[in-house]
């Protein structure tokens, strides 16, 4: 029965026509009655021909004003205050007609349309009455059947303006039929009161009676609380098989970060990522207002965040330069639904391309380069050096001579903590974009200022492991973690985009800003999180599977070299690296060296000339460990360099040769240990 009654309100049979009848058959009530106690029921001294002329014209009256108000094309069962007021304004409009025609009767006809002030205000005030009554009577009739159909008995972990809000919230959705049986509050002074007709308490009280209750759903409505906190919340509640929900900020909405005003699943960006960041607006403003802003790699996830954290700022012209076509259309729209397109330009172009990036610079002429175009994949750059040289170090160095030739005034990198005694060809090849970069600020004849970000993984960026978990909870598992021990440092997408924007702001020429990424985090901890915030249980319904470490990965990430330290700067999340300092000559000639030999080599020969520039690149779970061992024996160096008269010869024709005997003997040795290495691996697991 309560499912018939409920599919009836939902399919909303009645038409406003339908609505409209009923509004007047209530009013003609209304007006019955009002004429009945103005003649105090002694229906004997009633005009019949007076009562029905009156009659006709007040509920007439009436009509008219439903029909200018448009009253009755509400859905009666989703009534709010702003329908009330309409009907309202329709009523008050019908009362002052009805004076008016009572006026005119008594002036102009004699009286013989003449309706007794009492009436008229009686009528007003049980038209109204009823009306309402009516709607009110649908909506909360509709209300108790969703409810009692099934019912989400939910905590609201905030009794603050926000966790008001979220009580309106939930009663609007209908479909996950919440039923709000207490709040939850750290503030002692709101504990024992009602609000909204149900108890305020602390966290502890609540989870001992919420288990009583049935509490299955907890809302956390509370801005800015810190992650510590939800983490301790979401953990509580796991342990007694809770839903958690959220409710976004009232600054999220207006910045447009979430795309309604309802209550999301908890996400793991939730638990990992940091507090506010509090940021130099002022500082950012000044350095970007009025500007043109090249930003390479702009439809990645760095990059797309960068344009979209620019936006807020008063710069000139954004030229969003990338490779990848689709990516860099949907941003366009992106953009051009929220901002319009006025500011933007679009480039498809490969920073490797010289010829390309140097038209690019002749036509807009940037004041500042926010360069986010990289490879970042460890295990494909791993088995292709060629594109991590060509595009990581070819294509930065590429936009950095650009940008000295003409003019800009700062060129931000973005790096990553891989470079920090890589282990990777990736990383290696960011690292050698670090020297590349810093090496180039310490010359005297250049105007412009490089500056370089280095920071760890960000969540939910493409590729990243977030995503990948996503994706194989949904898919029933088994969620695949390369090694129980693996830590990485994680910080959200837009928080790192915000610290890039200020250090380029503070940074004057050569630093390498250093990003306090928190406390490194367990991989496999963060699996199992996934898993229980998609309302899963591990090992029940989904499995957890060691894969075994990437070529290249690293069990641990670094943010900074051993021997290097930092300093501070005025915003405690961002320092400064104190870096070995480099050459330009000596690096530049290198990377020239290495470039033009890209088509002429083979992938040991490219890693080799890497581990020369970067000597700290040592390969951990990777093919390339035969060159390091190889590198270690006089023999090789003198194939690869020879003494240093053979090794400028050589330099000069750009040519290393190699013998293919010995790479395939290191090749040997290397597999042999990986097979011991997995083998005692695995005994371990």
């Amino acid at each position: 029965m309560k499912n018939k009654l409920l599919l009836l309100f939902d399919q909303r049979i009645l038409s406003p026509w339908w609505i409209f009848s009923i509004d007047l058959l209530l009013t003609s009530f209304a007006f019955l009655l009002a004429y009945v106690l103005r003649m105090n029921i002694n229906l004997s001294e009633v005009n019949m021909m007076t009562f029905i002329l009156t009659g006709t014209w007040s509920v007439a009256t009436y009509a008219f004003c439903f029909l200018c108000t448009k009253s009755y094309r509400g859905v009666i069962r989703h009534t709010d205050l702003g329908e009330l007021f309409r009907l309202l304004s329709s009523n008050l409009l019908a009362v002052v007609l009805l004076f008016g025609i009572d006026y005119l009767s008594y002036k102009y006809a004699g009286g013989r349309f003449n309706m007794p002030d009492m009436v008229i205000v009686l009528q007003f005030i049980f038209t109204f009455f009823f009306l309402t009554g009516f709607r009110m009577l649908v909506r909360e009739t509709y209300s108790f059947i969703s409810r009692v159909k099934v019912s989400k008995r939910t905590l609201i972990y905030g009794a603050g303006d926000l966790g008001l809000l979220a009580v309106d919230l939930l009663s609007k959705m209908r479909d996950d039929n919440y039923n709000v049986v207490g709040f939850i509050d750290d503030d002692k002074r709101k504990w024992m009161t009602p609000l909204r007709d149900v108890q305020v308490q602390s966290f502890s009280k609540a989870l001992e009676t919420g288990i009583k209750k049935g509490v299955t759903t907890l809302v956390i409505a509370i801005a800015n609380l810190s992650k510590e906190k939800k983490q301790e919340i979401t953990e509580r509640c796991f342990e007694n098989n809770w839903d958690v929900k959220v409710l976004p900020t009232i600054d999220d909405w207006i910045e447009g970060k979430v795309a309604d005003k309802s209550v999301r699943d908890v996400k793991i960006e939730d638990l990992l990522g940091r507090d506010q960041i509090k940021l130099d607006l002022n500082s950012i403003s000044e350095s970007l207002t009025g500007k043109i802003i090249l930003v390479s790699g702009a439809a990645g996830s760095i990059g797309s965040e960068i344009v979209r954290q620019l936006l807020r700022f008063p710069v000139g012209q954004l030229i969003l330069l990338d490779q990848a076509e689709s990516a860099l259309y949907d941003l366009q729209q992106e953009i051009i639904t929220k901002h319009g397109d006025e500011k933007i330009e679009l480039v498809v172009a490969d920073i490797s391309n010289a010829a390309r990036m140097r038209t690019v610079f002749e036509k807009y002429c940037p004041h500042v380069v926010f360069n986010a175009a990289a490879y970042k994949h460890v295990p494909m750059m791993e088995a292709n050096p060629y594109e991590a040289l060509n595009v990581n170090v070819g294509g930065t160095r590429n936009l950095a001579n650009l940008a000295v030739e003409f003019g800009v005034e700062k060129f931000v990198m973005i790096s990553t903590d891989k470079a920090v005694n890589p282990t990777n060809v990736m990383g290696a090849s960011k690292r050698m974009c670090e020297i590349y970069i810093q090496s180039l600020a310490q010359r005297a004849d250049i105007q412009t200022s490089f500056i370089t970000t280095r920071f760890g993984n960000v969540l939910g960026s493409n590729g990243s492991v977030v995503p990948l978990f996503k994706k194989q909870i949904e898919q029933g598992g088994p969620v695949k973690v390369t090694h129980p021990d693996i830590t990485r440092y994680f910080m959200t997408i837009p928080e790192a985009c915000q610290l890039v924007l200020e250090a380029g702001a503070m940074g004057k020429g050569g630093e390498i800003f250093v990003f306090d990424m928190g406390e490194p985090v367990k991989i496999l901890d963060l699996a199992k999180k996934m898993i229980r915030l998609a309302g899963l249980k591990l090992d029940q319904d989904i499995k957890i599977e060691f894969s075994g470490l990437r070529p290249g990965e690293k069990l641990y990430e670094e943010l900074l070299a051993s021997s290097e330290n930092t300093l501070p700067t005025y915003n405690e999340k961002i320092m400064i690296g104190k870096v070995r300092l480099h050459n330009y000559d000596k690096v530049n000639r290198a990377i020239s060296l290495l470039l033009a030999n890209l088509n002429s080599e083979n992938n040991e020969m490219m890693v080799a000339r890497m581990k020369d520039l970067v000597p700290e690149f040592v390969s951990e779970n990777s093919i390339y460990e035969a060159v390091d061992l190889s590198m270690k024996d006089s023999e090789w160096k003198w194939l690869m360099f020879g003494n240093k008269k053979e090794k400028e010869s050589r330099k000069q024709a750009h040519n290393f040769p190699i013998k293919n005997i010995d790479i395939e003997r290191t090749r040997m040795v290397f597999q042999k240990r990986k097979s011991e290495k997995i083998r005692k691996a695995t005994l371990r697991i």
